[in-house]
């Protein structure tokens, strides 16, 4: 039976998402799906900070290092996979490391993800739906 709750800022999004984080247990894979400007990072901040692994304003979108780790004894992997276009670019983020070590993976674009993961799933959407207002949908674990 999927959650789904409607947030109406990015401090309720941040706060949901901290309280999500709680009902984690690791390993997991976070797959966010979403438009551009759903709150897919935003998100994320919440739920690092709810794992306790970074304080929310250290955490940023890797759109550009495409991953990003949080964390020293509970890590947590960030990465976001808007600019991978194959399985190549996808072997060259050296995400096959993550698995080696029970974690928190969170994966932006999730859609883009190419392989079958050994980890419990949860899947995560993002809509925007006007303004400041979202409609977050947990449809996992899978």
């Amino acid at each position: 039976m999927p959650d789904e709750i409607i947030t109406h800022s990015a401090e309720e999004t941040i706060q949901w998402a901290r309280e999500f984080a709680k009902r984690l247990k690791t390993p997991v894979l976070v797959l966010l799906t979403g438009d551009l400007g759903t709150g897919k990072t935003t998100l994320t901040k919440g739920l690092v900070s709810g794992i306790g692994a970074a304080n929310e304003n250290d955490v940023t979108s890797p759109t550009f290092t495409l991953v990003h780790v949080y964390g020293k004894q509970a890590k947590v992997y960030h990465a976001d996979l808007y600019r991978i276009e194959s399985l190549h670019d996808f072997e060259t983020l050296g995400l096959e490391d993550m698995f080696a070590t029970p974690a928190v993976a969170i994966l932006e674009w999730s859609e883009k993800f190419p392989l079958p993961s050994p980890w419990p799933l949860v899947r995560v959407r993002l809509e925007h739906l006007g303004g400041n207002s979202r409609r977050i949908s947990v449809l996992g674990p899978s």
